[in-house]
């Protein structure tokens, strides 16, 4: 059962937005994205408070996903990230991106901290960054 409503164009939104801002790091990689959006949605927390559908998620502004600026965000989802989006929207959640509601690419190694929020782990290229329980507690399901 699915953690957040969403329709097929949603689906297809998140699918663009985890190729556009993880596709080198792979499908695992890609899930991790989607887990960080979903737990946007499902946040209501800090920067997430008016953040309730994929949509709203994916085009938030500001503190939103740079993907969204670029070219290569519009093109069209093949089927197999169509089904990577499926699998977070159904709320399969992978470490660290378990709990995370940012990530970004650092030059170097991952700051413990990042906007004040902790280093859950590194996947390849990306850095995942979580709130404290006790702040976000939509996230911790």
């Amino acid at each position: 059962m699915a953690v957040v409503a969403h329709n097929e164009a949603e689906v297809d939104l998140l699918a663009r937005l985890m190729r556009a801002e993880a596709e080198g790091d792979g499908d695992l990689g890609m899930l991790m994205v989607g887990n960080t959006g979903i737990n946007r949605v499902l946040a209501d927390c800090l920067d997430f408070t008016d953040i309730r559908t994929i949509t709203n998620m994916v085009f938030q502004s500001p503190g939103g996903f740079e993907a969204t600026q670029k070219g290569y965000f519009y093109q069209r989802a093949r089927e197999s990230e169509k089904r990577l989006a499926r699998r977070a929207i159904q709320g399969e959640m992978q470490h660290p991106a378990s709990n995370s509601l940012w990530f970004f690419m650092p030059e170097g190694a991952c700051p413990a901290q990042w906007y004040g929020q902790w280093n859950t782990g590194r996947f390849k290229s990306h850095c995942f960054y979580a709130p404290a329980e006790s702040e976000c507690p939509a996230v911790y399901r």
